[in-house]
Parts: C-alpha cells; sequence; structure tokens
C-alpha cells in the first residue's frame, strides 16, 4: 500500500498486481512486458533470484520490497525513524533479536554504511549470513551474537522480528521453542540503554517475539516506522524516476 500511495501522492499512478511471478511464463518475458507499460517495478517476491532476474532483463527501474534476503525499503524507514528520534545515526547503537533473517541482513548493510553499530543477537543455528555479515563489516561496525543481554549492552534501539518468516510457516513450533530466550519483554528491553526505542517492521506477533507491554509502551516507535515507509519510498521514487 505505500508504494501505491506513494506514486499517487506524488502525481502517478500505480497498478498492482497479486500472484507468484514466473508461474506463467518465465520471469525475463514478465520484465520485459513491464518495461515497455510502466516506469518502474516494485517486486515482493520469494526468492531474491526473481528480483535479481527482474533487473537484469528490465530497462526500466526495480525495487525490491521484500525478499527471502533482503528489506531494504524497511530499512530505508528504520534509519529514518532513528535520526528522527536521536538527531543523528552516527555512534548509534542498534539491537537486533531474533532470526538473522532479511530485515537483519538489511539493516546491517544500511546501518554500517551511516555509522551505526548493528548488533545481532541469534539463538545458535539462526545467525546472519556470514557473507553479508562480513559486507556490511567491511563499512562499519556490526556485531553477531547468541546472547541478547550483550547485544542490548548500551544500545539505542531495540529492535525484533517474527521469529518464523514468510516460507517458515512450517518450522513454527520449533523455532518458538528456539526463540523464547529472545523474546523483547519488559526485562530483556531493560538490558538497553534508558532512552532506548523499540522498533519492529510489523506486522508483529504479540506474545511471540515481543510483549505487549513493549509494543504498547511509551519508547515504542514502530508506528513511526510504519508512517516512514511512505515518505522513505517516495524519496526513492523521486531518486530512480526524476
Amino acid at each position: 500500500m505505500t508504494f501505491e500511495l506513494a506514486i499517487k501522492q506524488l502525481g502517478g499512478d500505480a497498478i498492482t498486481t497479486i500472484g507468484p511471478i514466473g508461474d506463467r511464463e518465465p520471469v525475463k518475458d514478465v520484465a520485459r512486458n513491464l518495461d515497455r507499460w510502466t516506469q518502474g517495478v516494485v517486486a515482493r517476491v520469494f526468492s531474491q533470484s526473481t528480483v535479481d532476474e527482474l533487473a537484469a532483463w528490465s530497462s526500466v527501474p526495480v525495487i525490491n520490497a521484500l525478499s527471502d534476503r533482503y528489506h531494504p525499503c524497511q530499512a530505508l524507514a528504520d534509519v529514518l525513524t532513528l535520526k528522527e528520534h536521536f538527531g543523528k545515526l552516527d555512534g548509534l547503537k542498534l539491537a537486533f533479536v531474533g532470526d538473522g533473517n532479511n530485515v537483519a541482513h538489511s539493516l546491517m548493510l544500511t546501518g554500517a554504511r551511516l555509522g551505526v553499530h548493528v548488533a545481532v543477537a541469534t539463538p545458535p543455528g539462526y545467525e546472519p549470513d556470514p557473507q553479508i555479515v562480513a559486507q556490511a563489516a567491511a563499512h562499519g561496525r556490526v556485531t553477531v551474537t547468541n546472547d541478547p543481554d550483550d547485544a542490548l549492552e548500551n544500545a539505542h534501539a531495540v529492535y525484533t522480528d517474527v521469529w518464523a518468516s514468510m516460507g517458515q510457516e512450517s518450522e513454527a513450533s520449533q523455532r518458538a521453542r528456539a526463540f523464547a530466550k529472545f523474546q523483547v519483554n519488559d526485562a530483556l528491553y531493560a538490558q538497553a540503554r534508558r532512552e532506548a526505542v523499540f522498533m519492529h517492521c510489523l506486522p508483529a506477533k504479540r506474545g511471540m517475539e515481543v510483549t505487549d507491554s513493549v509494543m504498547e509502551g511509551p519508547r515504542s516507535v514502530v508506528f513511526d516506522q510504519a508512517e516512514n515507509r511512505l515518505y522513505a519510498q517516495k524519496a526513492l521514487l523521486l531518486m530512480l524516476l526524476s
């Protein structure tokens, strides 16, 4: 919805299609149809390879709105939210607690470039991709740990996401057991700085990765993040389409 609203508020229009890309025809054919009709493509997909193939065959910008490997537009909204609340990015510490997933990957890649120390705490076996960790660490400070208390120490922001991402629904019960000690509750949240904000990309499974008391607490900025998706994506569209 945010991309559709963004382009309409900028004076353009959007056509929204729902359904798996590449089932009826090859992705490379889809790309070359769309680039004859549109000035840009926003793709929310399961596999990163689908976005990569769309971009390889398209002559118009292709924006990754979400894939199994990255969630870059969310990270843009997140750093905007941090900048709003702290007046800066350089020198901040963001603790991500939970699964080393697409959101964690994009937060590391984006935050490290902007001077944010991104600390990711996961249960053993659920760490982020080592190649992405290395890529992010080449540009800034990144920590990966299995100790959530260590990640939250001196953190200005505490971030979490669902324990079972899209396509992992069959692992939900197994993951619930593995991630039980990584729930962002009042006790864990207290390990961060007193002024630390709480962040979540939404939708949230309340009572799972985060308690209602934290989600609804005075330092929760989750709906600021949601609002900033619209603004960040308007800026992205302007940059790519102008």
